[in-house]
């Protein structure tokens, strides 16, 4: 069980560290540190979508609390300021654990008090609930919820929107000028209006990213219980409801037991794992299905989702959310394009991605090998695949075609449309325009597969794209590929994009050349936590991913370590040591770190990327699809049948 004792929760700087994360399977999410100081805009108890699964708005930041037990008063909140961390409520704070949700436990004036924290599937709403163990004359709980009514990207001030309460019957009703509400439901509080702002919170993650990093929130008053009558229950939610709290925590607790026992003999962090895979499938209308690529920020990317598809959902059997993700993405793609995501404010799709289109291939072969699902494979996405390769055969935009030596060729110079895609105004950071190498391994994989469900138009354009490959890719002087072709010669970056000519189903590089290019990448790239996206020894690489937007961006895949490459890596091993006993054994301890990284950063998680340089601290989203994806996916292939 993950659990953090008083020695980590009194110390403010390791605590702070560590976030928990709630999820409601529409992309809304409560979110904060296991001591409950927020230190990012996207920390809060309730972050609701208001168009699922976009349209996300923190709607209550957090509840400042204090007890008063027989007269005395002892604060539970923490806050940080400029220059100051007020009150100091985790100094009482005795135990934080994770599961089966997370919880806070405190300990003052002779009592302990435990604070839970979980959001319901499929509804804007959260559920707060106090216990007291232990016994006093009187034990009161005073909540002062702070409200911030803005978009999660956002921060708050006075004058933004105009905000009123109103207090009715065991419910505290907030509206925000622009229309959207908080409705906060309590089981018996008194209410005391006291409306004002309280200036200043100031957010440490978001100060260290370059961005502004202070916020005011309103509060329109205070809540008092009487704790020592027994649960102590508050429900936030976004659309009126009829608060369910018990029933809904009993129904949260079922399912969540239901998904990790999917490996019941598996290891805690596996377990855990599966958890966290389910976090980022959110439902759309009419049956379709998206993927969060990765929490606080990130929306529904089409490429992050047909990576993660495999281990997400297959790899644990999800099948429903599997063909609704598919069928959404099926559904948008124009020109053979896919959408290279999704955007934030209204769901509209955006296309500038090359290989978000041939992910879908793969993802719909992955499925296509499941027991029971070809049929559907074959009625629903086969088409899609099908047209995705005639339009990347014979031209479509981007200057994406196919060129004369079978080879895929992105024609438009400063366009990102490659996963290293980082970009700062017009300034492309890891140019990719050419023929990039994982690219076509993508483009070779999609027409073998099209040929392997019968479709032979594309058998000779495959082998002769296998040949060019072969001699226009090899690098002899490093011993591995080269990242990319241009028209001003080959780019010989060594980078994790060579994997993939290995790790696919149909791989495009021999296999003596493959032991080789192996070799160099184990040695240049592969780190404890995933692989580098640079080598060292290029004099390009950043070993640290820090400081405002343009320094992130530029160390973003100029040497940052990415999680989701330890998937390729583990799959291309295998096929080439075979699944031997040692084989797996390696593979398994390759693994080992990152499975221990699930109590470092987001709890039970992967992060989005680590620092190229040791100590590797991790960086970036707290909780990335594709991290956990390839994680679960590599340690199913390591699994006994």
């Amino acid at each position: 069980m993950i659990r953090f004792d008083a020695r980590v929760c009194g110390d403010f700087a390791q605590a702070a560290s560590r976030e928990w994360l709630e999820t409601n399977g529409l992309g809304g999410f409560a979110s904060s540190t296991i001591i409950g100081c927020n230190t990012r805009r996207y920390h809060g108890l309730l972050v609701a979508t208001l168009k699922p699964p976009a349209g996300r708005t923190l709607l209550l930041s957090r509840l400042e609390e204090e007890v008063i037990v027989d007269g005395l008063s002892y604060p539970l909140s923490t806050n940080q300021f400029s220059g100051a961390v007020h009150p100091l409520g985790h100094r009482f704070q005795e135990e934080f654990r994770l599961e089966p949700f997370p919880t806070f436990r405190y300990r003052v004036g002779g009592v302990v008090i435990e604070k839970e924290v979980f959001v319901p599937q499929g509804l804007n709403a959260a559920v707060i609930i106090y216990r007291l163990f232990g016994e006093a004359e009187v034990v009161e709980l005073r909540l002062r919820p702070l409200a911030a009514g803005r978009d999660f990207h956002h921060l708050n001030h006075p004058g933004n929107t105009q905000i009123e309460s109103e207090a009715r019957e065991n419910e505290l009703l907030v509206r925000f000028g622009w229309g959207a509400q908080l409705h906060i439901y309590h089981n018996g509080a008194t209410f005391s209006p006291e409306p004002q702002w309280f200036h200043n919170f100031e957010y440490a993650r978001e100060k260290e990213r370059g961005l502004d990093a202070h916020e005011d929130l309103y509060s329109p008053g205070i809540l008092g219980f009487n704790l020592s009558g027994g649960e102590c229950r508050l429900v936030a939610s976004a659309e009126p409801v009829s608060p369910q709290a018990g029933e809904w925590r009993e129904e949260e607790l079922s399912r969540r037991l239901a998904r990790q026992n999917i490996w019941p003999e598996e290891r805690e962090e596996i377990r855990l794992l599966v958890r966290s895979a389910d976090s980022f499938l959110v439902r759309r209308s009419r049956g379709l299905w998206g993927i969060i690529a990765g929490y606080h920020w990130f929306e529904d990317w089409g490429r992050d989702a047909m990576i993660s598809l495999p281990g997400l959902c297959l790899a644990t059997g999800n099948f429903e959310p599997a063909r609704g993700i598919l069928l959404a993405y099926a559904r948008a793609c124009k020109d053979g394009l896919l959408p290279n995501r999704f955007v934030e404010a209204d769901g509209h799709p955006e296309y500038n991605t090359v290989d978000a289109a041939l992910w879908f291939v793969n993802a719909a072969h992955h499925l296509a090998g499941c027991e029971g699902q070809q049929e559907f494979v074959r009625e629903n996405l086969l088409p899609v695949a099908q047209h995705i390769v005639e339009h990347y055969a014979a031209g479509t935009h981007f200057g994406i075609h196919a060129d004369s030596d079978g080879l895929l060729e992105i024609g438009e110079e400063g366009s990102q449309l490659t996963w290293m895609d980082a970009k700062v105004g017009e300034q492309v950071i890891t140019p990719r325009a050419g023929k990039p190498v994982e690219i076509q391994a993508l483009w070779y994989n999609a027409l073998r597969i099209l040929e392997e469900f019968g479709d032979d138009r594309w058998k000779e354009i495959a082998e002769k794209a296998k040949l060019s490959f072969a001699s226009l890719f090899w690098n002899e002087q490093e011993g591995c590929l080269y990242d990319r072709l241009t028209r001003n010669g080959p780019d010989a970056s060594i980078r994790p994009n060579q994997v993939f000519a290995l790790s696919l189903a149909y791989p495009i590089l021999s296999e003596e050349k493959c032991l080789r290019m192996m070799e160099v990448v184990e040695r240049e790239l592969l780190t404890p936590y995933g692989l580098r996206t640079l080598s060292p020894r290029d004099s390009r690489y950043c070993g640290r991913y820090e400081g405002d937007v343009f320094s992130r961006d530029s160390a973003y895949h100029q040497g940052t370590v990415w999680p989701w490459l330890m998937g390729p890596f583990v799959s291309a091993y295998l096929r080439l040591h075979g699944n031997s006993p040692e084989a797996t054994a390696h593979c398994r301890r390759l693994l080992e770190p990152l499975l221990q990284h699930l109590s470092e950063a987001g709890l039970g998680s992967i992060s989005e990327i680590f620092d190229g340089d040791p100590p590797h601290a991790p960086r970036g989203c707290i909780s990335q699809a594709w991290s956990v994806a390839e994680v679960l996916r590599a340690w199913a292939l390591l699994s006994p049948a």
